[in-house]
């Protein structure tokens, strides 16, 4: 048996916007953008060299919808951005005004520092270090 999470969806309040800030901010690339009708699009947005799941960018359809956007995980973390090379990546997003709201810090799995997305989604920057396989996948 082979499973595999494919896409996470990431409640948006505006297509064309959340578009703008992931690739332009953070430089992801765009895998697809769909018209599927007057108010839905299916926008699946990837990091650079991601081979397994990639962020489906889904609009808010309703009043509860909305209520959720920034806040999907109650305040943790929500998503875990993995880098090669964690200051290189943490230099561009700060150039970028990408707004950092736990400065970097090293820990035995690697290095982090928390950042927001346009919405507040909180997201882990880390590079993790390579002795340590449980980070590794």
């Amino acid at each position: 048996m082979k499973q595999r999470i494919a896409h996470i969806a990431l409640v948006v309040k505006d297509y064309d916007e959340a578009i703008e800030f992931y690739t332009q901010k953070l430089n992801f690339v765009l895998l697809d953008d769909t018209i599927l009708s007057d108010e839905k699009r299916w926008v699946v947005v990837a990091p650079p060299g991601a081979k397994e799941c990639s962020i489906l960018l889904a609009k808010a359809a309703n009043e509860s919808q909305l209520n959720s956007i920034g806040n999907q995980t109650g305040g943790r973390v929500f998503l875990f951005l993995f880098t090669d090379n964690f200051q290189r990546d943490y230099n561009m997003m700060t150039d970028k005004k990408i707004n950092f709201v736990r400065p970097p810090a090293t820990y035995d799995y690697g290095t982090v520092a928390v950042f927001e997305d346009l919405y507040g989604n909180l997201w882990d920057l880390l590079e993790p270090n390579t002795n340590n396989k449980g980070w590794i996948r």
